[in-house]
């Protein structure tokens, strides 16, 4: 694992519970030193904070994937939705909003490790449905011969949409099936679908492919032909689900919160949890100064 985060105390609670998960981590507090980490040592995936000194987030994603598609895990310092869609728009899998519980960020890790492996192992066949043809076997799509830049999970959600055309399936089934998560923000499953909306449909604001079913989720709409449902009617509103976030004040059914998850700094409890600060950890800083510079500048994060 390569954790990318200036705040050393939120770096040293993740790095501690990822190896007692069981795995090795490489740690950077900056863009210049994440890049040449990954280089250097080709991580699984990337744990990578937003707001980052010098160079930002959103370059040091773009360079990543340009060297390997590695799966992206990216933590915000807020919740709301324009972080939610920015970390989204940068090519992220997955998003954990600060304060955060530790145990669930592992649970993510896992979960975007297994849905990777998974595709890479197991592709299924070939699609072409309503001017969309998904390839699993090569991780490609396309629209009218267009190609589709899509993330990790935007190209599963696809897929899984695709394989069930007139179906009408719910949040929570997308989030076990094409997540992995027995529990879950559903408000997750609406940003994706939002942004895969976006690049799937003529007019994101009427889309005729991936359409709302009220009360329900989601429906693909396939061509006469493709299936034996018809269409449905007008478009209606979709409503943000109230999810509970990852903020740990707000308990979630199927992970019990530790007596971190009450306090007002969840880090602190976290590496009391821990017992001892990480050994060993191997940090890649290309610039002493400059990594001093940026720990004092990320020390000041919530």
């Amino acid at each position: 694992m390569l954790v990318v985060d200036d705040d050393p105390t939120v770096a040293e609670v993740v790095t501690g519970y990822l190896e007692r998960a069981g795995h090795t981590v490489v740690l950077a507090c900056d863009g210049p030193a994440a890049l040449q980490a990954a280089a250097r040592h080709r991580p699984d995936l990337v744990v990578l904070d937003l707001m980052l000194p010098g160079m930002d987030a959103l370059e040091v994603c773009r360079r990543l994937r340009a060297d390997a598609p590695v799966p992206v895990i990216m933590l915000t310092a807020r919740g709301d939705e324009d972080d939610r869609i920015l970390g989204l728009e940068i090519g992220a899998d997955d998003y954990v909003t600060k304060p955060f519980s530790p145990r669930e960020l592992v649970l993510r890790v896992e979960s975007v490790l297994r849905r990777a492996r998974t595709a890479t192992v197991r592709p299924g066949p070939r699609v072409s449905r309503s001017g969309i043809a998904l390839d699993p076997a090569a991780r490609t799509a396309s629209k009218n011969g267009r190609e589709l830049a899509l993330t990790l999970r935007e190209f599963d959600l696809l897929a899984y949409l695709l394989a069930r055309p007139g179906e009408a399936i719910s949040r929570e089934r997308l989030m076990h099936e094409v997540w992995g998560w027995e529990f879950g923000d559903l408000s997750t499953v609406t940003v994706h679908v939002r942004r895969l909306r976006g690049k799937i449909e003529s007019d994101p604001a009427k889309p005729a492919l991936i359409r709302t079913v009220w009360g329900v989720g989601y429906r693909f709409e396939a061509e006469p032909g493709e299936s034996g449902m018809a269409a449905g009617g007008d478009e209606p509103h979709e409503a943000e689900p109230h999810g509970n976030g990852l903020n740990p004040a707000e308990p979630r059914g199927g992970e019990p919160h530790t007596s971190a998850d009450h306090m007002a700094d969840p880090y602190t409890a976290a590496r009391h949890d821990l017992g001892v600060a990480s050994p060993g950890v191997r940090r890649a800083e290309p610039d002493r100064a400059g990594a001093d510079a940026a720990v004092r500048q990320g020390a000041g994060h919530e």
